[in-house]
């Protein structure tokens, strides 16, 4: 049998240099730290090693606090998930101390937020309710929504704040756990995007593309003007923050066509930060928010569940903001 012609390398002959001349990516500086027990929310927080996901949620609190002491938006866009893992509280409080100026969510995130202002409860087994037909059928959420988008129309409203103005019209048992009623309290804007077909009240007998297509196509009009007021206010200063928490495709997809817009019509967002928050990483998020519509070194990326990512993000802004 014939015989390969290849012999091993001798690694005699190899090129070496000292350990000193190499630059290396994690130092001795960086590593995590050991807080006592009973340290505060700021000493664990601190304690967090200065690399990867750490140091970009590090950057993304700084942006922030920049940002609400410069008085540039701090907006949330937020996926139904948001609300599905019990993180409505936090968003609600940061709204609440005015760190968030603007909210926009998907049809699914008003969805749920309406049933936890309403029933102090949402969400079905999915898996379960498809097999019989009734997935989605649930009769006083499909009649809320048929009357917000009437609302819309009636008073040329965006879809967000008619839902808002609807939860305060109706006092629903546990408002305080709507965060589209929290930004209508504190009278910032609320965009909810929809795409038609994607959410369970589009199956309602009384549900209205028309005016549900014109709702958020006022929404969409208004993130445009949000969208165009994330750049710096003067030279060198901050600039706003855009946060993606949880949508995968439509929220990103309305970033990047409102910066498109805004920049079309003179905003300067080269000062812009951006950040990504889910479990996952997925295309969207990371091209449409993250990375094309930055300058580099301004779009983050912080791969985690929210409900352990935004209680952190939420602390870590409270105190940097204290100090």
């Amino acid at each position: 049998m014939p015989r390969h012609p290849y012999e091993p390398v001798d690694c005699s002959q190899l090129r070496t240099f000292s350990v000193a001349r190499r630059s290396h990516k994690v130092s001795q500086d960086q590593l995590a730290g050991l807080p006592l027990r009973g340290a505060s929310a700021a000493e664990l927080l601190a304690s967090l090693p200065e690399v990867l996901g750490a140091a970009e949620l590090r950057a993304v609190v700084r942006a922030i606090v920049e940002a609400v002491r410069g008085e540039r938006p701090v907006v949330f866009a937020m996926g139904a998930h948001v609300v599905k893992v019990g993180c409505a509280p936090l968003i609600i409080d940061l709204i609440e101390r005015g760190v968030i100026a603007a909210v926009v969510g998907n049809g699914a995130l008003a969805i749920h937020d309406y049933e936890m202002a309403a029933l102090g409860a949402t969400s079905e087994e999915v898996a379960e309710t498809i097999r019989d037909g009734s997935f989605g059928m649930v009769r006083e959420t499909m009649e809320f929504f048929a009357a917000a988008s009437d609302l819309a129309c009636r008073d040329a409203l965006g879809l967000g704040e008619a839902v808002g103005r609807l939860l305060a019209e109706r006092d629903v048992p546990h408002r305080e756990l709507s965060i589209l009623a929290a930004a209508q309290r504190a009278g910032i804007p609320a965009c909810v995007h929809v795409a038609m077909g994607t959410d369970t009240v589009h199956m309602a007998p009384q549900a209205d593309g028309a005016r549900i297509g014109a709702a958020t196509l006022r929404d969409f009009k208004l993130v445009c003007s949000v969208v165009g007021d994330l750049g710096a206010a003067e030279p060198g200063g901050p600039g706003g923050v855009w946060l993606n928490l949880g949508s995968a495709v439509i929220l990103p997809e309305v970033f990047l066509k409102a910066v498109s817009v805004a920049r079309n019509l003179g905003a300067d967002l080269d000062r812009l930060t951006t950040a990504n928050f889910d479990m996952l990483r997925h295309y969207r998020p990371r091209v449409n928010v993250v990375l094309r519509p930055t300058a580099a070194g301004r779009g983050h990326e912080v791969i985690g569940h929210h409900e352990i990512l935004l209680p952190l993000l939420r602390q870590a802004v409270i105190e940097g903001l204290a100090g």
